[in-house]
């Protein structure tokens, strides 16, 4: 899944952009999620709310499309595991470091705050301090195929077996293109393990050491065929 983040302050254009980019992404055949920061979910006057209440996941389906309302604190991660889209845009959230973004100027000014290494390029509404400008379609077409080509997502994990301190360190290494996706030993580990939910990162030789260590258990029970196998130990 390619990730991109669109950032930036208040009357920048980031929804603009965004339903743009949506747009335009959804066009050439790709399956988009949005993913949007928001101080506040105003639910009000609909059954939804009522029940939201008391309850702490409320879900509603309907033929055409389903709701789902959680409590709590979320982070991205989270909620990118509801996603089964080729792409996801998240407005907001400028303070996460972990995918690229980019960046909508309101004023020159802006980029001494948000440019932090991970930037993608900047758009503004008429492009006069900004790479790109949002109300231009070349230019939304442009940085729809950079989202494709150069989007993605680190897990947040800060575990240091890529070689680096953290994945802020790691990411802005990929978005100016001196390190790849690869680099990252945990998008794709050969087992993952999981404690009271939360991810637990394992240095390739554990993984893979755990996995074989697992699968020869497994495989000699009877009744075994090849599959995901899921262990859950309370």
């Amino acid at each position: 899944m390619k990730v991109v983040g669109i950032a930036g302050y208040k009357k920048s254009g980031k929804t603009t952009l965004g339903l743009r980019l949506c747009k335009v992404l959804s066009d050439m055949g790709h399956r988009v999620g949005v993913l949007k920061h928001a101080g506040e979910i105003d639910f009000s006057d609909t059954d939804s709310a009522k029940y939201k209440e008391h309850a702490s996941v409320v879900s509603v389906v309907s033929p055409q499309e389903a709701e789902i309302i959680v409590k709590g604190d979320k982070t991205i991660e989270d909620m990118l595991a509801y996603f089964d889209t080729d792409i996801v845009l998240v407005e907001g959230f400028k303070k996460e470091k972990t995918f690229p973004k980019i960046v909508c100027l309101a004023k020159d000014e802006d980029k001494n705050e948000l440019l932090d290494g991970l930037t993608l390029c900047t758009a503004s509404l008429g492009g006069e301090i900004s790479d790109f400008d949002i109300l231009n379609d070349a230019h939304i077409e442009k940085m729809a195929s950079m989202a494709l080509e150069r989007g993605f997502k680190l897990p947040s994990l800060n575990c240091g077996h890529c070689g680096y301190e953290s994945c802020h360190d790691l990411a802005r290494e990929i978005v100016a293109g001196r390190e790849s996706v690869d680099q990252c030993v945990s998008l794709d580990p050969p087992i993952s393990v999981r404690l009271d939910g939360e991810p637990f990162p394992l240095n390739p030789y554990t993984s893979s050491l755990f996995r074989n260590l697992i699968v020869t258990m497994v495989s000699s029970l009877k009744g075994y065929k090849k599959g995901t196998i899921e262990i859950e130990i309370p």
